[in-house]
Order: structure tokens, then C-alpha cells, then sequence
């Protein structure tokens, strides 16, 4: 899954790609570099990070959306929010995944949409907006916390009739966590591919990658993040970049290809 931001303030990519040829331009690159789904987001959640209205939400990620789905039809794209409006315009315009950080938290009329529209829906684990999420990185054990809240969200969804089939885990590396939250979760992979839904790992560029490092400089360690991802059968990986992933990923299939063949 590579990351399309339309927006200014982005902690890796702010302002590469909030204007409509830029983006058109970054999607027709992740392209050719073999990318399965365009995420396009419209509105930062970085630690820290204001929210913008919705109707500049729609005005960052609508016509993009538009231009990708008109000139790129093969694409599969996602759209990144937390708002059941902007998702719901989003998908009329050609998005085919809604990808929410909240898990349906932040606006209630979310799972309607999910449900009337059947598309897989991204589901991460989420303890609130990006102004306050840091006050609550406070565990006992993050993984079975983390696991509980996020069935508990599953449950909730689809008591509101959402599908089973339609929903994706994400544990949120960099969400309400602390460093050492995200190295547990990532060192126990396992316990989430457990649950048996496809689990969307978002690990690129993240600052406990490397605090000392800038965005770009934490390439190398989120390629690294990506090829144990691809060891444990995660479902699929949220890059700012693709070919390496997309290498890296390729290499480990082979890998695991000629050990069972063995």
C-alpha cells in the first residue's frame, strides 16, 4: 500500500504532493514500481497533528482521487480518513478500501457506510485524535491490549452490519505507543495474524525507527520492518516508497517458495 499525501504537513512527505500534478505524478511512479493500492490522505495524523475541516479534506483528496481512478483504472485505491462523509465521496469518485486510523471511533456514522458499501475496511487500533494519542500510550501489555481493543471494534462494526470478510486489523505502530510498544508488536506478529483477518502493518518512516534520523534516513529500517512483515504473512504494508518494499517482499516469497519445496 503506497502513501499518497495530499497535504502540507505530513511528518515524511508534507507538501510533496498536495497539488493535483504532483500527485498524478506520484501515483503513475508507484505504479510502475509495482504498488497494489494507492492510499490517499488528506489530513496529517502525525503525533501532534491539528485537524482540518472536512470540506478541506474533500478538497485535498476528491479530485485526486478522480484524476487516478479516470487515468489509472487498474489501481486499486484507498482512501485514508476518519470522516464517514469524506469516505463516502471517496468512494463514489473510484476508491475501492476505506483505510481509518480510528476504527470507526471517531465518527459513529462510519460503519453505515463500510456496511452499505461493502468495501474491505482498514480498522486500526486508535485511542484517540492526534492531539491527545500520546497521553494514553499506557499499558500492562500492549499486545493483548491491543488485541482486545481491537476486537472489540470488530464486534461493535459488525453489530452495525458490518462483514467479517470486509475487515482488515491494524495495530497502529506510532498510535497512542510509546518505542517500545511498537518493537513488542512488531516482535509478536504472529499473535495478530492469529486472529485471522488480514493485518495491515504501518511502520514507514516512523520516528522509533530511529529518533536521531530524519524521515528519508529511516528508509533502509522500514524496508527491514517490511521483510519481517512479509516473513510472518502480513497482509499487506503501508510504504512511503514501493521498490524496495516491493523487492524485499519478492525475496522473501522466493525464500519461503524454496524452503517448503525443500
Amino acid at each position: 500500500m503506497g502513501i499518497l499525501n495530499v497535504t502540507p504537513d505530513s511528518f515524511a512527505d508534507g507538501g510533496m504532493h498536495n497539488s493535483l500534478p504532483a500527485a498524478i505524478n506520484r501515483a503513475q511512479e508507484m505504479i510502475s514500481e509495482g504498488v497494489d493500492i494507492i492510499d490517499v490522505g488528506g489530513e496529517s495524523t502525525r503525533p501532534g497533528a491539528a485537524r482540518i475541516t472536512e470540506a478541506e479534506e474533500l478538497l485535498r483528496t476528491i479530485p485526486v482521487i478522480e484524476a487516478i481512478a479516470k487515468s489509472f483504472p487498474e489501481v486499486t485505491i484507498s482512501i485514508d480518513t476518519t470522516r464517514a462523509n469524506v469516505a463516502l465521496k471517496a468512494l463514489n469518485a473510484g476508491a475501492k478500501i476505506i483505510n481509518d486510523v480510528s476504527g470507526g471511533l471517531a465518527d459513529p456514522k462510519m460503519a453505515e457506510v463500510v456496511a452499505n458499501s461493502g468495501v474491505k475496511y482498514v480498522v486500526m487500533h486508535w485511542r484517540g485524535s492526534s492531539e491527545s494519542m500520546q497521553s494514553k500510550a499506557i499499558y500492562k501489555d500492549v499486545n493483548s491490549e491491543v488485541i482486545a481493543e481491537l476486537l472489540g471494534r470488530v464486534d461493535s462494526l459488525k453489530f452495525s452490519g458490518v462483514l467479517e470478510s470486509q475487515i482488515i486489523l491494524d495495530p497502529g505502530l506510532g498510535f497512542a505507543k510509546l518505542p517500545e510498544h511498537n518493537w513488542e508488536i512488531i516482535q509478536n506478529l504472529e499473535m495478530f495474524t492469529n486472529l485471522g483477518f488480514p493485518i495491515l502493518i504501518g511502520a514507514s518512516r516512523k520516528r522509533f525507527l530511529g529518533e536521531e534520523l530524519s524521515p528519508i534516513e529511516r528508509e533502509a529500517a522500514s524496508i527491514a520492518i517490511t521483510s519481517l512483515c512479509a516473513k510472518n504473512k502480513i497482509w499487506g504494508v503501508r510504504t512511503h516508497s514501493v521498490k524496495g518494499h516491493k523487492i524485499a517482499i519478492d525475496i522473501v516469497d522466493k525464500s519461503n517458495s524454496e524452503s517448503e519445496a525443500k
